[in-house]
């Protein structure tokens, strides 16, 4: 009987709860359950794997930069990190409001590591999660709209509870870009959260979106009530080279 129960929860998916009962089956140790607790055990088990399971798709979909988390960020008062401030943003209520949010600073000072850092967190919190370098999103969406499918491809991306920008400013934007993004803008405000990593300081994303019109179209929808964090200091993996070459030494 065991055996065909478990050949059942097998065929219907029940992976978790498969597991469970195979364990529960070669226990040498003598653990006994009341029916209660067997029918809670397995149900836990069952719901622990398809959570973790859904995580792993969230995760690997997301696309994100660095594999990193909240608990490894360096809180280094010279860097401009709030610490505070990452505890309030690890609840995800920035999220739940739709509230954007941009990090600034210099090249290697870790916007990309806490952006991808703050998106895991999301995922974590059961949120839908897209990262992607700015420059190639809209190269890519350049080919789907060459190919007619870049409306499935916008509305893909307004489907994301979180959507990462990252690298922006890095090129300026020509025409196609400064289209796709005031779509991508409109379809997200205040409704869903947007991320964006820029060395470039905030006030002079007009020059790197260009045509005066739609740039203020852009930054009237995001600048206002958005989270900001600026960073500082020097380039971390700077910092990190010449720490490995000194433990070389």
């Amino acid at each position: 009987m065991n055996e065909q129960s478990l050949e059942k929860m097998n065929r219907m998916r029940l992976l978790g709860m498969h597991a469970a009962f195979k364990n529960c089956i070669e226990d040498k140790t003598g653990t006994t359950f009341t029916n209660d607790e067997l029918v809670h055990h397995l149900v836990e088990s069952e719901w622990d794997d398809r959570y973790n399971r859904a995580l792993q798709r969230s995760i690997k979909n997301a696309g994100f930069r660095y594999q990193t988390a909240l608990e490894q960020l360096d809180y280094d008062p010279d860097r401009g990190v709030d610490k505070n401030l990452i505890n309030r943003l690890a609840t995800c209520e920035f999220v739940h409001k739709g509230e954007d949010l941009f990090i600034t600073g210099s090249t290697g000072t870790g916007k990309s590591f806490l952006a991808s850092a703050l998106g895991y967190q999301a995922c974590l919190s059961g949120y839908k999660v897209l990262y992607a370098a700015t420059s190639r999103l809209m190269s890519h969406l350049k080919m789907a709209k060459a190919d007619g499918t870049h409306l499935k491809e916008l509305a893909r991306i307004e489907k994301q509870d979180v959507l990462i920008l990252d690298d922006f400013g890095v090129q300026p934007l020509d025409a196609q870009s400064r289209a796709f993004l005031l779509d991508m803008i409109e379809d997200r405000h205040s409704k869903r959260t947007t991320i964006i990593t820029a060395q470039v300081p905030v006030k002079n994303w007009h020059e790197i979106i260009g045509e005066k019109t739609i740039a203020d179209a852009i930054l009237d929808r995001i600048v206002h009530q958005s989270i900001r964090i600026e960073l500082y200091g020097e380039s971390l993996r700077k910092k990190r080279k010449q720490s490995a070459e000194a433990d070389f030494q």
